[in-house]
């Protein structure tokens, strides 16, 4: 039972990391749900899109050491 709890932390933190370092340093935008119309609107900013990819990228990075430490301390 906590073994599947263990993977799904490690698989969501790496999904995480994927979509924040996607979204950080590689500027896809359009992986944030109704970005490109917001923005065209003025009502979000790239800022902000920075930002939404920053933390996700730490949630990920949060996630997985859990997962890990979880794994090596039992």
């Amino acid at each position: 039972m906590f073994i599947v709890l263990k993977i799904i932390l490690i698989i969501l933190g790496a999904t995480f990391i994927t979509f924040g370092y996607e979204i950080y340093f590689k500027k896809k935008y359009n992986l944030i749900n109704g970005f490109k119309e917001d923005y065209k609107a003025g009502r979000k900013t790239k800022l902000y899109a920075k930002r939404v990819g920053l933390l996700e990228l730490i949630i990920g990075i949060i996630l997985i050491l859990f997962g890990v430490c979880v794994i090596i301390i039992k």
